[in-house]
């Protein structure tokens, strides 16, 4: 997208920092590539469905720890029981990357989980804490494809005051410190607004973590 000038970093709330671009678009094409090797099954891209029976709008798989409602487990105990992929050691170094950018130092310890969402049309998710891992480390979110709306609140409620972020492709957040437990959702996706020459529809959100466990 052309711009007249450059979106710059910003610091949205204290340990919350949004950098723009921040992936470049050959290292997005290669993102996309394994991404859509590690979704194929076994323990590939599957529908979550909530204890209360709800099914999420997004789709999602994990490596290196399989994410469920609500905890984490070494095999797809809602899904096919397989074993969940291992964490990828580019994944990890990108985790260590991207904390560096956002904080002007490294992590002290190591990513070992990617949750990988996909968001089509119509997904869209609701307003929540990052809080099933045994570590405070600083989540990492990166966004591929389709524009969204990231609403970034606070720790002590799910409803104001909050604030909505518009992240593109290749965009970096990291949430981290006073704001690792903040709620936060998307509320909506832009479709038709990833790079053309991406090849995607719709929207990937590869988080990565720091499982403690």
């Amino acid at each position: 997208m052309s711009e007249l000038f450059a979106r710059e970093r910003r610091a949205v709330a204290p340990g919350a920092v949004h950098l723009p671009d921040w992936l470049p678009a050959e290292e997005q094409r290669e993102l996309l590539e394994q991404c859509r090797a590690w979704a194929r099954p076994p323990a590939g891209l599957r529908e979550v469905t909530t204890p209360g029976g709800g099914r999420m709008s997004v789709r999602q798989f994990g490596l290196g720890w399989h994410w469920f409602p609500y905890g984490y487990a070494r095999t797809v105990v809602d899904g096919d029981g397989s074993p969940v992929k291992p964490m990828p050691d580019e994944l990890a170094a990108l985790g260590r990357r991207a904390v560096t950018a956002a904080y002007g130092e490294a992590p002290q310890e190591t990513y070992d989980i990617a949750l990988i969402n996909y968001y089509d049309t119509d997904a869209h998710m609701g307003m929540h804490k990052d809080r099933d891992e045994k570590s405070t480390a600083p989540v990492v979110s990166l966004s591929l494809g389709d524009t969204c709306v990231f609403r970034f609140g606070n720790t002590e409620t799910r409803t104001k005051p909050y604030t909505d972020v518009e992240l593109r492709s290749g965009d970096l957040f990291v949430f981290g410190g006073e704001s690792r437990f903040a709620y936060h959702g998307v509320p909506r996706t832009e479709p038709g607004t990833a790079p053309p020459g991406l090849g995607l529809s719709g929207r990937l959100n590869i988080t990565l973590r720091v499982s403690g466990l």
